[in-house]
């Protein structure tokens, strides 16, 4: 009998575009938090949601591992479970409900729970962990009587919500972890990784690990929901990260690795003393993360010193080519910054993708096009898109509460559904989704064709020659949709002049 379960709800089965794209990870939160539990003495098991093909293989590892508790600890690292999408909220209360069948007390740790936690407390959880779950966890657990005894007072235990007389009560959030260097490393024993090494290699040629080097953001976006760490960020020591990196380098050999982190590299000379400690202990592995334009463009030597680390990719979160919806989500960037930024990183050989949003309220068509015209002027070497998200936390879902129906959450992370009165409707926005990769492809395919000798053509290039021309033909048809998207009654809600702004100033270093 195993004593800890552990789990988490985002199948990637359940995500259309992304099973698609299949580019998947361990949940590394999972991982940790099992680690942090395993290293206080306890007997641990994953069950590892990602490439499961339904909740019934859980009800399985249920019934192999018989645990005296189930705990439901999402990877909070990952985007797609900040983003509380409804099939893995689904997911999470059939998990829940195979473990009361089983008479196994059920703990939850998740940003849609610590939101929601009485919707996962009706379902039949135990209790469910407010915020960053790892202290919370193991103090739950030290006090608990036994697995189907009540705990006795446990307004006692800080970032706990459990079921009261009169409905949920919730005691106050627990001060989050300062000292991430004194955490273990991730469980990566629990893993099955030579299946994911296989998936990845058979689909993409290489294979790809994560990781993280800090927990938590400190700036002040106004629709980023930062329910598990709130506004501040813990960061790891450089020869810490470096440390892990040269562990996964001779344990697991992976190609890749990607930085999960919101933003990577937020404290001054942080990279630089990154770049150093990788060269020291021979961990060079070639990764990709993200960062924010002003921190390349403000800290120059950055650049420099992500190129030494081995980084193939930096995100940005580019957001638009407007100032105007910029400065209304406080995001404390300038247009010109990110224009330098993509500059400088190709100059010193790195690739610069771009985190694209429309759909903020006041935003144009010329606003729009502002965006547009970005990405052809910056030429990113990859791009992503959303739309304007209202989560609970954020001066953005307060914003537009009284807009919001009754589905306030997307069903799986293709859905783009327009939530709230913005400036068009849903289908508008899917369609420049549509409108907006069909001409980045077009253009990055051209690009690489031209700088191909015709020489070395073969059928590879022909094939991308024939789907260049395809999307160019089909292009104008595809804008015109658009502007006759554009014309179908939905009411904007225009600026937001009574949302209260954010101080935009860099953040205080933090450990």
């Amino acid at each position: 009998m195993t004593q800890i379960l552990f789990g988490q709800s985002y199948y990637l089965r359940f995500d259309p575009k992304l099973y698609a794209a299949m580019q998947p990870y361990p949940p590394l939160g999972t991982l940790y938090a099992a680690s942090f539990l395993r290293e206080r003495g306890w007997d641990v098991a994953l069950f590892d949601a990602m490439l499961a093909p339904s909740e019934e293989a859980w009800d399985q590892a249920l019934a192999e591992h018989r645990p005296q508790y189930a705990v439901l600890f999402d990877d909070n690292f990952n985007y797609l479970s900040k983003m509380c999408l409804l099939n893995m909220r689904q997911a999470a209360f059939r998990m829940i409900h195979m473990a009361k069948k089983r008479n196994i007390p059920v703990i939850v740790c998740s940003a849609d729970a610590t939101d929601h936690p009485e919707l996962y407390l009706e379902q039949g959880a135990d209790y469910v962990l407010l915020g960053e779950g790892e202290e919370t966890l193991a103090e739950l657990l030290e006090r608990l009587p036994g697995p189907h005894a009540p705990l006795p007072q446990p307004e006692r235990i800080l970032g706990l919500a459990y079921p009261g007389p009169n409905g949920p009560r919730r005691t106050p959030r627990r001060p989050v972890i300062r000292d991430v260097d004194a955490l273990p490393f991730p469980a990566w024993d629990l893993v099955d990784v030579e299946r994911y090494r296989r998936i990845w290699r058979e689909r993409h040629g290489y294979f790809s690990m994560n990781m993280v080097t800090t927990r938590g953001c400190p700036y002040h976006c106004n629709w980023c929901a930062k329910p598990i760490w709130g506004q501040r960020a813990s960061t790891r020591s450089p020869a810490s990260v470096a440390q892990e990196m040269k562990w996964l380098k001779e344990t697991y050999r992976p190609d890749h690795i990607w930085f999960a982190d919101d933003i990577m590299g937020l404290k001054p000379g942080w990279w630089p003393a990154f770049a150093a400690e990788v060269e020291a202990r021979d961990a060079r592995i070639p990764f990709k993360c993200l960062s924010r334009a002003d921190l390349i463009v403000r800290r120059p030597e950055n650049v420099h010193a992500l190129a030494r680390a081995g980084c193939q990719i930096v995100w940005i979160g580019a957001e638009s080519g407007s100032q105007k919806v910029l400065d209304a989500m406080d995001k404390g960037v300038q247009v010109a910054q990110i224009y330098e930024a993509a500059e400088r990183l190709h100059q010193a050989g790195i690739q610069v993708a771009f985190f694209l949003q429309f759909g903020y309220p006041g935003e144009t068509r010329e606003d729009i096009e502002m965006t547009l015209e970005m990405v052809r002027k910056c030429q990113p070497d990859d791009i992503g898109i959303s739309v304007s998200y209202p989560l609970p936390g954020t001066k953005f879902y307060d914003a537009v509460r009284e807009q919001l129906g009754e589905k306030q959450n997307w069903v799986d992370s293709a859905d783009l559904e327009m939530l709230y009165q913005g400036p068009f409707a849903s289908d508008f926005y899917r369609q420049l989704h549509r409108v907006v990769h069909q001409e980045f492809r077009a253009r990055s395919s051209w690009r690489r064709l031209r700088a191909t000798p015709l020489g070395r053509w073969g059928r590879g290039e022909l094939r991308e020659l024939a789907a260049v021309l395809y999307r160019v033909a089909s292009l104008p048809l595809a804008r015109h949709r658009l502007d006759r998207l554009a014309r179908l009654p939905h009411q904007g809600i225009g600026p937001l002049p009574h949302m209260p702004r954010a101080q935009a100033a860099a953040p205080t270093p933090q450990d």
